[in-house]
């Protein structure tokens, strides 16, 4: 997906925002939910990535505690020409990795108890690589921005029905009516998690291949790919299934039930990243060790 797309995506969003602002209270409730949509995005933006290492317990390592990791996050950052990120490790046995941070000067890598124990050396730095390609292309600031819209767009729509829709300079009601206000209980919150799944499905492709280019080892993301996607599927992420809007920060979709939506789903299929992967690596012909 284009940054042009992705632009207008969230231009989408916002437009969203000011729509159900408007429906909640005329012009002035457009301007209100607008300021709110500038303030959520303004505290993500210097929040989000405390906020989500915190509710993940994500515990933070160094050359000393965690020297195989830390050394695979290093050699990838210095291959790829991008500062050091701070490393963290969160226990879970759910294999699985997020990157978080506003840009590649305050970014941070995370990878799962899970996903160390039960993947080769090669395959975490596949991983690894998805992860960094976020950071370097700025995902995780894309992410956090149209997490926060779609969420807050959930809660507005929610207040419509307790304000019963927007009112003109004389006191009359919206022109919408009771049905056109629970039309956009209904349609905003789930036109809001479309959107913020299409982008996110978009970013993960482009994730893939920027970390294929970062390893040049296309194959490792693909079998990494393969047995963390085998292993969500019958290990939970309990913290994850209890703050399901995290969901996109993952390498693979770490909640249960949601597969069969692709519609609604942040991630692109598996089996179909595995095949642009090995494409890729067909096309690339590169074969040998890492170096």
């Amino acid at each position: 997906m284009s940054y042009f797309r992705t632009g207008l995506l969230i231009a989408a969003l916002t437009g969203l925002f000011a729509a159900v602002g408007f429906v909640i209270g005329g012009s002035t409730g457009m301007i209100i939910a607008l300021a709110i949509a500038g303030a959520t995005n303004f505290f993500a933006y210097w929040n989000a990535d405390k906020l989500v290492l915190s509710m993940y317990g994500a515990r933070e390592v160094d050359r000393q505690s965690a020297p195989g990791f830390y050394g695979i996050v290093e050699q990838l950052a210095e291959r790829a020409g991008m500062p050091m990120p701070r490393v963290y490790i969160v226990e879970n046995e759910q294999p699985n990795a997020f990157a978080t941070g506003r840009d590649p000067e305050h970014a941070a890598v995370a990878a799962t108890t899970g996903l160390l124990r039960m993947l080769s050396s090669e395959e975490i730095a596949g991983v690894i690589a998805h992860e960094l390609a976020h950071v370097r292309h700025r995902d995780t600031l894309i992410m956090t921005l149209t997490a926060s819209l779609a969420g807050a767009i959930g809660m507005l729509a929610n207040f419509a029905f307790f304000f019963g829709g927007s009112r003109d300079q004389n006191g009359n009601a919206s022109p919408l009516g009771w049905i056109g206000i629970l039309a956009v209980m209904i349609l905003a919150p789930l036109t809001a998690v479309m959107v913020q799944a299409a982008i996110s499905r978009g970013r993960e492709f482009e994730a893939d291949r920027g970390g294929a280019e970062i390893s040049g080892r296309p194959l490792w993301l693909a079998s990494a790919l393969a047995k963390i996607q085998r292993a969500a599927e019958v290990i939970p992420n309990n913290v994850a299934e209890r703050n399901p809007a995290t969901a996109h920060l993952f390498i693979v979709n770490p909640l249960h039930g949601f597969a069969w939506d692709w519609m609604f789903s942040t991630h692109p299929p598996t089996e179909e990243r595995i095949a642009r992967l090995r494409a890729l690596a067909g096309a690339a012909g590169r074969v040998g060790p890492w170096g």
